[in-house]
């Protein structure tokens, strides 16, 4: 297919098409003349996963570029994927060598992590700070209980990547930390409403009867003759 149509087909604009070629997002087509290409299925995959991971995935370019050079080089080992990934999805730019109460936390809980990865652990202690400066306090056990479950959902994720390749397993991995954590936000949330909604019921004050519109249609006022003509 030629440019114009894997715009239609991806529903990405022609010009974004080029910037991603340009930038090497998207790999060249195959050339048929000096000045034109065609291209295939594949291209409008990739240019489904670069709007992902742009749009609901929540990356920048650069964070895009890294997560999608992976895929394209993946490592030997699956042992070192979940750190790839999420090095590559994001890297937080406060990450500490220290983080003394999150440190805390996970011996507590008894979790095994990487020793070197001080991005996540940052992650933990500044959200563990910013609690404290908020003097805002879970209730007691809640830490627990979303380690908890927590836990149970990475076991079931981790447990789900397939053996078959490196490749089909870091595109599993890579793509579940990057496009999962914003659908497991949305989850979280619309969850609190539903509970709200059950628990709360009971607390809500009874809405008043709503009053007719000043467009609602009424019933109009007898005439006032033909009802006096009616009595006499």
């Amino acid at each position: 297919m030629r440019i114009s149509e894997l715009a239609e087909q991806s529903s990405v604009p022609v010009a974004t098409i080029k910037y991603y070629l340009r930038i090497g997002l998207l790999h060249d087509g195959r050339l048929t003349a000096p000045r034109q290409a065609q291209y295939d299925d594949g291209h409008v995959g990739r240019l489904r996963l670069i709007r992902a991971l742009l749009g609901p995935g929540g990356l920048s370019v650069a964070e895009a570029g890294k997560v999608l050079q992976q895929l394209d080089d993946p490592p030997e080992s699956a042992h070192d994927l979940l750190g790839i990934a999420a090095h590559a999805a994001a890297v937080l730019p406060e990450a500490r060598t220290s983080h003394p109460r999150a440190d805390a936390l996970l011996e507590t809980w008894g979790w095994s992590v990487d020793p070197g990865d001080h991005d996540a652990r940052s992650r933990l202690e500044l959200a563990l700070q910013g609690l404290n400066d908020a003097d805002f306090e879970p209730p007691e056990g809640f830490l627990d209980m979303y380690a908890a479950v927590m836990r149970e959902v990475a076991t079931r994720e981790v447990e789900g990547v397939p053996r078959s390749s490196p490749a089909e397993a870091l595109r599993y991995v890579m793509l579940g930390t990057v496009l999962v954590e914003p659908l497991l936000l949305a989850l979280r949330r619309l969850a609190h409403q539903d509970a709200s909604g059950r628990i709360f019921a009971a607390d809500r004050p009874a809405q008043p009867a709503s009053e007719p519109g000043p467009d609602a249609e009424r019933t109009p006022e007898p005439n006032a003759e033909r009802t006096r003509s009616r009595r006499l």
